[in-house]
């Protein structure tokens, strides 16, 4: 009994001090003091496990799961859409569905197949098609859409255009001018993306103690802020390992 009633004392402790950490309502506390049990397991399921690992984990894998049991779902359908209407809408749809299943070269095929006539000069559309390029492999293409875009339309997302610039001048093997991009481009990205591809750009030239670095700034970032959001996870999870694969 007293080894039961000192465990409930520390759990208690825990959820408290996490409840004043991150400045959760105060009722909280009074609620895990009246009810430990309870309270901490309601605490636990409406403020941390939302927030934490495990629940992305979930989710990925529920969404993981249900494209295991049915892959090409999402995909016949953007191709039904687009068969039975060839808008630009339907075939954008369509290169992003090929894109994350690893179609590239279908995606390319596609987005060209848009930019005609009164999307000839469409900035999303030649963003895409970049993207499309980067994907496959070709980072010539990649880079002179990129030219185009920032030619035509210097205003449109300047720093994801920067980013996937700075990507396809590594992809090409001119990694002095890649670093050179991400190191202009770092301190003025939102987000985690730049900074973790920078840091993994130079741990493949050698640059091991700045990559080190700049993995533990990501880290104290993502510990700082709580960051949460699962499209930042990605990086955070990269920066965790040191950049080794997972």
């Amino acid at each position: 009994m007293p080894l039961i009633l000192a465990i409930t004392v520390i759990i208690q402790a825990f959820f408290i001090y996490h409840v004043i950490r991150n400045n959760r309502p105060y009722w909280w506390a009074f609620l895990i003091l009246s009810t430990p049990i309870v309270g901490c397991a309601i605490y636990y399921f409406v403020e941390i496990f939302p927030h934490s690992k495990e629940h992305r984990s979930v989710r990925r894998t529920g969404r993981n799961l249900l494209r295991a049991l049915n892959p090409d779902a999402a995909m016949r359908k953007r191709i039904d859409e687009a068969e039975i209407c060839g808008s630009v809408a339907n075939k954008t749809a369509l290169a992003e569905e090929c894109l994350a299943a690893g179609f590239a070269e279908d995606a390319i095929r596609l987005y060209q197949s848009c930019l005609t006539s009164a999307h000839a000069n469409d900035p999303l559309l030649m963003f895409g098609l970049a993207r499309a390029y980067l994907d496959h492999g070709a980072a010539p293409q990649a880079l002179l859409q990129l030219q185009q875009l920032q030619a035509d339309h210097p205003k449109f997302k300047p720093l994801e255009v920067r980013l996937l610039q700075a990507r396809a001048l590594a992809l090409s093997g001119d990694a002095h001018a890649a670093l050179a991009a991400y190191e202009e481009l770092v301190p003025i990205y939102t987000g985690l993306e730049a900074k973790c591809r920078y840091a993994l750009l130079l741990q493949q030239t050698g640059h091991l103690k700045q990559a080190a670095t700049l993995f533990q700034e990501i880290l104290l970032h993502a510990k700082r802020f709580n960051v949460n959001l699962e499209s930042e996870q990605e990086w955070v999870g990269i920066a965790r390992q040191g950049g080794l694969p997972q």
